[in-house]
Formats: C-alpha cells, sequence, structure tokens
C-alpha cells in the first residue's frame, strides 16, 4: 500500500461527467490499496467567472474579498467530486483549504503556503477514507482566508504530497504528459517520458504552461515524484524526478517560448554600479520583475541598459522610471513592443559545449533577428520579433532532433 497525491485542474474538472471521470480516477487508485488525497481546481472557467462579477460591482475590489469570493469557486468541485464518489460507494470526505490545515503567509491573492498540519487528512486516510482538498487555498492568522495565486492547485498537491509523505503526486491535465515544445505549434513535438527536476523548472518558468515553477520547486526541495498525466487517456505520462535515466542521449530536452515580452532601453546612464542597483531596487519595489539584462558602455561614465518585461508591464516600467529620473540619472527611455522569449533547455547542455552557437547558426540561417540573449548551465534564451516566434521554434526543434527521438510534452502560453 502507498499514499498517491492525484491533482486535477479547472479543464478536467470542468462538467459533471469530467467530475465523475476524476472520482473513476481516484477509485482506481483506491482499489489498488492506496490511500488516496486529491486535490482539485475549481471547474473550468468559474475563477474566471468570478473575477468578471467583482468586476461588475467594482473596479476596485479589496483583495480580501476577492480571496473569500475566489475560494468559493474550488469549494464547489470538492462537494461535487466527494457526492461523486460517495454515489460510487467509496467513503469520502472534502475539506476546504483552512479545514485541511493549510497555513500561509499573510498576503491575499499570491500567498505562499508556510506550513502544513496534516494531522485530520492523516487520520481520516487511516480510517479508509479518500479525502478531497480544494486546490490555491489556505488561511493566515489563524482565520484569514488566501489564495495562492496562479497555479496554486499545483503547489497545494505538491505540498500536501511532502507533508503527507506521498509515495507520488499525480498531475492530472488535458494533455498527456510533458512534450519537447507546444504540441499545438509544432507538430513534430512528443510526449517525454521523463525529465529532471532542473530542467522542468527552467521550463516552467520559461513560458510551459504544463505545471506551475513554485509546485515544481516544491517536488524538487522535498523530492516528491511528479507525474504529468491525462485526466481522460488511460496511459503513462511524463515522470518528473531528480535525475532520469531516460532519453539521456537528448542535449536540449525541450523547448519553451512566450510572447508579449517587451524590451526597455534606459539611455545615458551615469555612475554604472551605482546605477544598476537603483534602477533594479527601484522596480522591485513596485512589483515589476524583470528578466533579461544587458548592458552596454559607450565610454567610462556612460552606459546604456536594457532589460526585458512583459509587455502588460511596460508602461507602469516606464512610469516608474520617468518618476525617479533625476535620481536614476538617464537621459531617457526607449521601448520595443511585440517581442517573444525562445529558449531551449537540456541538462546534456552542461558537458557538450556548442549549443549556443548552434541555436545561434539555426536562428541566423533562417533570418531571424536575435534581439537579446540570456543563459545559464542549462538553458539558452533569446529575445525575437512575435512574427518569428514559431518559426524559430520549428527550426530549434528540427535542429535538435527532438521530434527523431523513439516515442518513450511541453506547452506554452
Amino acid at each position: 500500500m502507498g499514499l498517491i497525491v492525484q491533482k486535477f485542474g479547472g479543464t478536467s474538472v470542468g462538467s459533471p461527467e469530467k467530475i465523475m471521470n476524476a472520482a473513476n480516477r481516484a477509485a482506481e487508485e483506491s482499489q489498488k490499496g492506496n490511500s488516496v488525497v486529491v486535490v482539485v481546481s475549481a471547474m473550468g472557467k468559474t475563477t474566471d467567472h468570478l473575477v468578471s462579477l467583482a468586476a461588475e460591482i467594482t473596479q476596485k475590489p479589496s483583495k480580501r474579498e476577492m480571496d473569500m469570493l475566489l475560494s468559493t469557486g474550488e469549494q464547489v468541485t470538492i462537494s461535487l467530486l466527494t457526492m461523486a464518489l460517495q454515489a460510487k460507494g467509496y467513503d469520502a470526505v472534502s475539506y476546504t483549504g483552512w479545514q485541511a490545515g493549510i497555513s500561509t503567509e499573510h498576503v491575499h491573492g499570491n500567498a505562499r503556503i508556510s506550513g502544513i498540519d496534516a494531522e485530520k487528512i492523516e487520520k481520516r486516510l487511516s480510517e479508509g477514507k479518500i479525502v478531497v482538498v480544494a486546490g490555491f487555498q489556505g488561511f493566515a492568522d489563524g482565520s484569514e482566508i488566501t489564495t495562492l495565486g496562479r497555479g496554486g492547485s499545483d503547489t497545494t498537491a505538491v505540498a500536501l504530497a511532502a507533508a503527507l509523505k506521498a509515495d507520488k503526486c499525480d498531475i492530472y491535465t488535458d494533455v498527456t504528459g510533458v512534450y519537447t515544445t507546444d504540441p499545438r505549434f509544432v507538430k513534430g513535438a512528443r510526449k517525454l517520458e521523463g525529465i529532471s527536476y532542473d530542467e522542468m523548472l527552467e521550463l516552467a518558468n520559461l513560458g510551459a504552461g504544463v505545471l506551475h515553477p513554485r509546485a515544481v520547486e516544491f517536488a524538487k526541495n522535498y523530492g516528491v515524484p511528479l507525474e504529468v498525466r491525462s485526466s481522460t487517456e488511460a496511459e503513462r505520462g511524463t515522470l518528473i524526478e531528480e535525475e532520469t535515466d531516460m532519453e539521456q542521449n537528448l542535449i536540449v530536452r525541450g523547448i519553451a517560448f512566450e510572447d508579449q515580452v517587451s524590451k526597455v532601453t534606459v539611455c545615458g546612464l551615469q555612475n554604472g554600479l551605482m546605477a544598476l542597483s537603483t534602477i533594479f531596487k527601484t522596480l522591485a519595489s513596485h512589483g515589476i520583475n524583470v528578466d533579461i539584462i544587458i548592458q552596454s558602455t559607450a565610454d567610462a561614465e556612460i552606459a546604456s541598459l536594457s532589460f526585458s518585461v512583459k509587455t502588460g508591464e511596460v508602461e507602469e516600467t516606464v512610469h516608474v522610471l520617468e518618476t525617479y529620473k533625476e535620481e536614476l540619472g538617464f537621459e531617457r527611455i526607449e521601448f520595443e513592443n511585440g517581442l517573444a522569449k525562445v529558449s531551449i533547455v537540456g541538462s546534456g547542455m552542461v558537458s557538450n559545449p556548442g549549443v549556443a552557437a548552434e541555436m545561434f547558426h539555426v536562428l541566423a540561417k533562417e533570418q531571424i533577428e536575435v534581439k537579446m540573449v540570456s543563459t545559464s548551465e542549462i538553458k539558452v534564451s533569446t529575445v525575437v520579433g512575435h512574427a518569428d516566434m514559431v518559426k524559430a521554434v520549428e527550426a530549434l526543434h528540427d535542429a535538435f532532433e527532438l521530434s527523431e527521438q523513439p516515442a518513450g510534452v511541453l506547452g506554452a502560453n
């Protein structure tokens, strides 16, 4: 006997029929003699609908009341799924985040889990019950309902798996696993049998939408094996663990990409080192996340600084910098929209020099201009024009022969 945590996302519980299917998946594990904890998201587009309802009342709802509102979505799902299990003859009980003992920092809208008191869940499991838990939510300071932000249900599932010392955490989605790239854009994309935590974390941070980075980080820190599986098809998914012996011949394991990227350039910057520190501290204090950074120096005193941000944050970024222009000491700001980021990821890149050179060669051959570059031991990211995004991904996917391996995916936003 083992302990399995299952997580079903919104699309996997988007209708009564899909909820019955999720109940069948939980029942199958129970029939094998395993203890089962199921974590669920709100049904389908429920969260979007709740946000729209709030917008009809006010354009500036308080974050506390938004958490109160949004947390009701998962409560609907846990009760319906528990009813479905009970109708099939299984003893099941549902818990909200606070009932499940999931405590968080006191931040509304994007809280982080600070601890889990799993005693109540463990007691119900010892009684032979299937426990159904609301994802995406917890509580702070004893009574305040909080939500975990984007990908919160993934994080809930992995955190519970860690707290309960589960044997595995299965993430059920509307895809069959992690792919070499998004199969909606590249026909040759194929499912991977296995991938390491580090590779998955890079891909998730670079735009792959199949798992949230915080969930992968949790799994890595606590050694929780993850498997991304289809909620509708009975086949093996992609196993995510510390090291994978599968497909070691792949230097590049996957390609992630994301659009809505913009480049901001601060021109005529004085006093290099202190100016850099001041700029990024100022942006961070306003909650603006900076990605790829490039500095160029015209002479010993004057420099230009370019960095990428999400397109939706360009207006605020420029406003913040202009507000502190005198303190920061620059001449002007330029920005460019309509860009995208394309990244290759693979642990094999560490021991194989020349991968970045091959990437740039491929892009040059396709006459794709590279505007910015960022590297780490296991990834190379480039910023290109949005119009070239899919062409770049297809060319790199072919060049690194990611569709040529025997069948053994990786979605992007």
